[in-house]
């Protein structure tokens, strides 16, 4: 295991303003009591939130609700953001000591946490995939939103990483027939990767018992309305930040006795709310994680020292990534 460092500084990434990154040294207190210091091996980016969040569209009224835990500063900046971190434990309780770990943290080389903030990795899992977390747990806790039984016809809309979690879990219930859904046809071949039927446009004349809706635009809601059979549910995963949303709710929605309803990680799922904590929750998306399979979700890589221009490419639409996976010093070494 690697000694513990003396140095008391660490380097992060944050917005100066909507559409500026930027890297900051700062002051890292060394770990007290119960608080683990990590090295970071990876982070994720977390592309459809964190687009939002760079461009500094997070509406004024969630700011508070879209604080992502351990970060600095206010919407619209400075602001450090993030929340899929993946590192190395180095100094801490014996029983996480030399530890693979996940935490809900913002891109930055080195951070000090309480010890219960960070979840150990399964042995099957690598540390490379595990920046899939925060995106398994959010795809988890839709799909008991969602609340999918053997046998539904499912459709997913937007073919996202949350997307195509939601798709992959939904398609293990027995008996689900899952619909991969997308307009951009270069998501055919992941699906397929991924054991899933594909289709670029809504089929004619079929009804389905569930709909997820992750495309994050809001034709894709419309789209999701059109599909659902009756009394079926629309389960919304998309956070549109500050723009419009307009539905046609005077259509169809009220002879189907359509049901939407949103679903955000924020959260566990209300079925599950009274015997899952966060900490079972997380666990068990890990444990998900460990199909190499889902390798093919991750389609960028670059470094910690670029991330500033690879924010800025990503939220513009210069760079597309499924998830863009950020390298650290530590995991070269």
């Amino acid at each position: 295991m690697q000694a513990a460092t003396t140095e008391a500084q660490a380097t992060a990434f944050w917005i100066a303003r909507p559409g500026q990154g930027e890297l900051r040294t700062e002051p890292l207190p060394g770990p007290g009591p119960g608080h683990v210091l990590v090295e970071t091996l990876y982070t994720g980016i977390s592309r459809g939130t964190e687009a939002l969040v760079f461009a500094g569209r997070v509406p004024v009224s969630q700011r508070t609700t879209m604080r992502c835990p351990f970060q600095t500063g206010e919407f619209p900046g400075p602001v450090k953001y993030g929340y899929c971190s993946v590192g190395r434990v180095v100094e801490g309780p014996r029983e996480l000591s030399g530890c693979d770990v996940f935490c809900l943290h913002p891109h930055q080389d080195r951070y000090v946490v309480p010890a219960e903030a960070v979840s150990a990795l399964p042995v099957a899992l690598p540390p490379s995939r595990a920046v899939l977390a925060a995106n398994m747990e959010t795809a988890l806790n839709g799909v008991w939103d969602a609340a999918i039984r053997p046998g539904d016809r499912v459709c997913v809309i937007g073919l996202g990483v949350v997307g195509l979690l939601v798709a992959w879990l939904a398609s293990r219930i027995p008996g689900t027939d899952v619909l991969a859904l997308d307009i951009d046809p270069s998501r055919r071949a992941v699906a397929g990767a991924l054991g899933l039927s594909f289709a670029e446009a809504p089929p004619s004349g079929d009804e389905f018992d569930v709909v997820v809706h992750a495309s994050g635009h809001p034709d894709g809601l419309v789209t999701a309305l059109g599909l659902a059979g009756f009394e079926a549910t629309i389960v919304d995963l998309s956070w549109y930040g500050s723009t419009p949303v307009a539905v046609p709710l005077g259509e169809a929605f009220h002879s189907r006795r359509l049901t939407i309803r949103s679903s955000q990680a924020g959260s566990v799922a209300t079925a599950q709310r009274g015997r899952w904590s966060y900490a079972r929750r997380m666990a068990k998306a890990l444990e998900l994680l460990a199909d190499p399979v889902l390798d093919i979700l991750i389609d960028g890589e670059s470094r910690f020292s670029d991330l500033p221009a690879t924010m800025a490419a990503l939220a513009d639409g210069r760079m597309t990534a499924l998830c863009h996976r950020v390298r650290f010093p530590a995991a070269e070494g």
